[in-house]
């Protein structure tokens, strides 16, 4: 059994990776950030690893009337991740899976506009690529974001966060080269109760990491 508090802040979980993920140390680098509490730990990362910090924006796709729950996600560039299981046991159908989605693709177009000044991802055949959070829950944002990445041909594609249960880590190692997490603590039941500080960034908060931070873009 683990106690809950594990992390004092975000800073403090994204030092403690990057010195797992220093065997990554290379000029062609590029870390991306899941926003908004993942590009504050890539910003750490970058820094530390000395490489390129750029973002990503996945969308949960909600259950009706339990917006919390997560039946999927949604990358930027459209790939969709179901969680089978999950949909097949509330009743969700395909339709309302790409109708949630269709929704979700505007509030990320808008993000892309204000933290990448609604430039795309180019490819990234000449990068390693780490993908972080600031932990994973279902593992749905994270997957789609893995394979709309994948699509972008990196060299190797790493998954890495502080936290994470392990059921989520092994439906990780399916999407990606590599996964490189901290902990995986049980019972999970969210990622706040493993952080002593947990607030909510602000997008000028992150526009400020990512302006502090060498782009890919």
């Amino acid at each position: 059994m683990y106690e809950d508090i594990i992390f004092r802040d975000r800073r403090d979980a994204a030092l403690r990776l990057s010195k797992l993920l220093d065997k990554y140390r290379a000029e062609n680098l590029v870390v991306f950030g899941i926003p908004r509490g993942g590009v504050e730990i890539g910003y750490y990362i970058a820094k530390e690893l000395n490489c390129l910090l750029e973002v990503t924006i996945p969308r949960k796709i909600g259950a009706p009337l339990q917006p919390e729950l997560a039946v999927g996600a949604v990358a930027e560039d459209g790939t969709i991740y179901v969680e089978e299981e999950v949909a097949e046991l509330v009743g969700i159908s395909r339709e309302y899976i790409d109708s949630a989605a269709r929704k979700e693709m505007e509030v990320i177009r808008k993000r892309i506009e204000t933290y990448r000044k609604g430039k795309d991802i180019p490819q990234l055949s000449e990068y390693n690529v780490i993908v972080v959070d600031d932990g994973i829950a279902t593992g749905a944002t994270m997957i789609a974001t893995l394979r709309f990445l994948r699509k972008k041909n990196p060299i190797k594609l790493i998954c890495s966060t502080p936290v994470a249960p392990p059921e989520t880590i092994y439906k990780l190692r399916k999407e990606a080269d590599d996964i490189v997490c901290l902990e995986t603590p049980t019972p999970f039941y969210a990622i706040g109760q493993f952080y002593q500080d947990f607030k909510q960034l602000t997008d000028e908060e992150v526009l400020h990491y990512l302006s502090n931070s060498r782009r890919l873009i």
